[in-house]
């Protein structure tokens, strides 16, 4: 059994290695998912206490709602789909943890650790999830003493997983709050997280998922569980990481910081007349035929709009003109890391003009038109100069710097981090609204016929 684990784990190490590129990314979610097959088909075949008639049924009920879910959702709700994944994985830890406390009745420190773990990324995940998908405001949520009190809960289940060790309080006792405490510090930390910060949230509660894993894989022994679940939990830190400099913050202040809260300090635009110049498709499309070189930054309303067919033909026709087309993507673009770069590649947009931000920003000084489709912090100039803007200090895409910026909006509300772009007022940008799909395809017919 070990040789197949073994196996197992270096199928998920080079899944994840090819993940970290588009090119390689679907082969590398094929290596895992292997892997994980021949983890799972290893672990029945030497258990002689597994009920493979309840297996059966439960892999046939899994198997449908997975089906039902990867071909009816849509690629902007890919987001909550994570979010549910990472709350139902902690969710199963959980389950597993606590059936081996029911099964011998003796709380151990391990049980403790992955029910804790496991519970908290349950129900914080589901609140992340309520977030992205409108259920709850996309807003931080905060009161006051609310951070006291997330610690206070946390202390709690410390000590009480401390004092089980001296055997004071009976061990369903025990239990009991601590799954009860898990569950309201999972909703404690995950409401005060504006929608800005979504993408470290959802990679933050990947990280807690692998974690549980990799606890309840000590609990019961299981090599695969506890590889695959470390695997996960750094891999998710990492991310974690890359994200948080994508945004040039702190972790401590994407948890605790409420960017997104209502406020009144909103941004060097809040109070200020902008001068917005509103433009139609066909006086767009006279600005791009005069260019030679376009930047496309695509954003969440490219997703929301489902538009990244259509603007792929755009740039497929600007191509043919004989103009270079490059696109930009933001590491925190969108709800979720890596967004952009599905979104894209659904649309079979060539990899090698998929731009990261270090990439791209040199490029924009030389750029005649930069041409944003729904985005929104990630192009804002204040992050630059405004340290009253709550993005100050994120890194952003310089698209303020290329001769003319053609900005596509439904309407002027503000991005996930609650301000004004103040780049909609520039000299040197336009405004075309609308709805994303609705407007490429005009733009696309007055392109072609110019």
């Amino acid at each position: 059994m070990n040789l197949f684990y073994l196996i197992s784990a270096i199928c998920f190490i080079l899944g994840l290695k090819r993940l970290s590129h588009p090119k390689t990314a679907r082969s590398g979610n094929f290596l895992a998912a292997l892997g994980m097959l021949i983890a799972i088909a290893a672990t029945l075949a030497s258990s002689n206490v597994l009920d493979l008639k309840l297996i059966a049924i439960g892999v046939g009920i899994g198997s449908v709602i997975g089906l039902l879910f990867a071909t009816r959702v849509q690629m902007t709700e890919m987001p909550q789909m994570v979010a549910i994944f990472n709350g139902l994985g902690g969710a199963a830890s959980a389950f597993v943890a606590s059936s081996e406390f029911f099964k011998v009745n003796d709380l151990g420190i391990i049980i403790c650790i992955s029910v804790f773990i496991g519970t908290l990324t349950f129900s914080g995940s589901f609140i992340a999830f309520g977030k992205l998908q409108g259920i709850i405001s996309g807003r931080a949520i905060t009161f006051s003493g609310q951070q006291i009190l997330n610690a206070l809960m946390f202390a709690s289940i410390v000590a009480l997983g401390s004092v089980q060790q001296l055997g004071i309080l009976p061990d369903s006792t025990i239990f009991y709050v601590i799954v009860l405490l898990a569950l309201l510090l999972g909703i404690g930390l995950t409401i005060p997280i504006g929608g800005a910060d979504m993408p470290v949230v959802i990679s933050l509660l990947n990280s807690y998922s692998g974690i549980a894993a990799a606890a309840t894989g000590f609990l019961i022994n299981n090599q695969a569980l506890i590889i695959s679940g470390s695997l996960v939990g750094a891999s998710g830190l990492i991310l974690t990481n890359i994200m948080c400099k994508g945004m040039n913050r702190s972790l401590a202040n994407v948890i605790f910081g409420a960017v997104g809260a209502e406020s009144s300090s909103g941004g060097s635009s809040d109070g200020k007349e902008m001068n917005i110049k509103s433009y139609s498709t066909t006086e767009a499309a006279m600005i791009l035929d005069a260019a030679e070189k376009i930047i496309i930054v695509p954003g969440y309303g490219l997703a929301v709009a489902q538009a990244q067919h259509v603007a792929r033909e755009v740039a497929d026709t600007l191509e043919a003109q004989g103009k270079k087309v490059l696109y930009a993507i933001h590491p925190v673009a969108g709800r979720m890391p890596g967004h952009m770069n599905v979104l894209l590649a659904e649309a079979n947009v060539s990899y090698d003009v998929l731009k990261d931000l270090d990439e791209i920003n040199p490029e924009f000084e030389d750029c005649d038109v930069a041409l944003i489709l729904g985005a929104n912090d990630v192009v804002n100039p204040a992050a630059r100069h405004d340290q009253s803007s709550p993005i100050y200090g994120m890194p952003i895409l310089n698209v303020d710097k290329s001769r003319t910026v053609i900005i596509n909006k439904r309407s002027m509300n503000p991005g996930f981090a609650g301000v004004q772009n103040e780049l909609f007022g520039y000299d040197n940008s336009i405004m075309v609204f609308g709805d994303a799909k609705d407007m490429l395809n005009d733009l696309l017919k007055e392109v072609k016929e110019l």
